[in-house]
């Protein structure tokens, strides 16, 4: 498995950012200088990082400012990174915890590799990747989506299934990468945060790096009967002036962002604002499972790259390891 910083394997976090008032009229003036395709429309191809250190949800230290002056930002990725390195050769530190780590000692600070600064839109940072609600909160749950995700907690241990290889999660498992890293929507994680994109008249292919994941946009198309069912989902593009909307819809159950219901609606909009930059706005539409709508935004930057081969699974002892320690635990009555 690659890494930015040339070291394997992976685990959990998502991070980025948010948007602001006026930036749509602005952001339209920039489009005009961006590279064009023959077909007249902005060329998104390139290489690309989404890497951040603003939060999907914004901070309480933030309640209440969406942005923050570049001395508070400067402040703040300061603390980040003396927090981060006050971890390191612990095995159980908050951010070595999000990544996976959970006390066994598998990750340390050198496998945190997700930027050094707050995402900056229309030339401020950002404090939340949630711009709506206002709040930069994750909208409250449905009791229906309440009701679903209680039925699944409990049987195994620790409320997780151990009797297979297959009911190991996807990402455990190297078939796809943690944290929605290749989307919809397209969340900066750990590590690993580059991402090329390749457009023709006719579909956008976008290779993420982490677990070499591949997601191909079909342009102005129709979406396949319902029983047809994609890890990465089934996308649908379409042009609106000079911004490229996505629709996705057609989850697996395993890859349905945040334990969504089988009816969401992802819908993304690109938009290349200037030579080195795509603002990536996406909404998430499952009545079944949020009480309203919500929506993220942050920036896509150029990245020289290139692109490193992922290789999750060479040498990896974990599944055995896991399945075996589950065994051991159920033989000493632990459930």
């Amino acid at each position: 498995m690659s890494y930015r910083l040339l070291v394997p394997l992976g685990a959990l976090a998502i991070l980025i950012a948010a948007p602001l008032p006026g930036q749509t009229q602005r952001a339209a003036t920039k489009t005009a200088t961006v590279p064009r395709t023959p077909d007249g429309h902005p060329d998104l191809s390139g290489i690309w990082t989404n890497a951040t250190i603003t939060p999907m949800e914004r901070p309480a230290r933030f309640a209440g400012k969406p942005t923050v002056s570049d001395a508070e930002a400067t402040a703040y990725e300061k603390s980040d990174a003396q927090e981060l390195q006050s971890q390191d050769g612990q095995s159980d530190g908050p951010l070595i915890r999000a990544a996976g780590s959970s006390g066994t000692g598998g990750y340390n600070v050198l496998f945190v590799d997700r930027g050094t600064e707050l995402a900056r839109v229309d030339g401020v940072k950002r404090t939340s990747l949630i711009v709506d609600p206002p709040d930069g909160k994750v909208p409250p749950l449905t009791q229906a989506a309440r009701d679903r995700f209680s039925s699944r907690r409990g049987g195994g241990i620790l409320g997780l299934n151990y009797d297979d290889v297959k009911n190991r999660p996807l990402s455990e498992r190297c078939v796809i990468g943690f944290g929605s890293t290749a989307g919809p929507p397209m969340m900066p994680v750990l590590y690993n945060n580059t991402y090329q994109f390749l457009q023709t008249k006719d579909s956008m292919m976008i290779l993420v790096e982490m677990v070499h994941d591949v997601r191909i946009i079909r342009m102005n198309g129709t979406h396949k009967p319902s029983n047809i069912r994609t890890l990465l989902g089934d996308s649908i593009g379409h042009w609106e002036g000079d911004t490229l909307v996505v629709d996705t819809t057609n989850f697996r159950p395993e890859t349905a962002f945040r334990g969504a219901s089988d009816n969401v609606h992802v819908i993304e909009r690109f938009q290349r604002i200037e030579a080195g930059t795509i603002l990536y706005k996406v909404t998430i539409d499952d009545p079944s499972t949020y009480t309203k709508q919500w929506t993220m935004e942050f920036p896509f930057r150029a990245t020289p790259g290139p692109v490193y081969e992922y290789a999750c699974h060479e040498g990896n002892y974990a599944m055995t390891d896991i399945l075996g320690g589950a065994r051991k635990m159920e033989a000493e009555g632990k459930k």
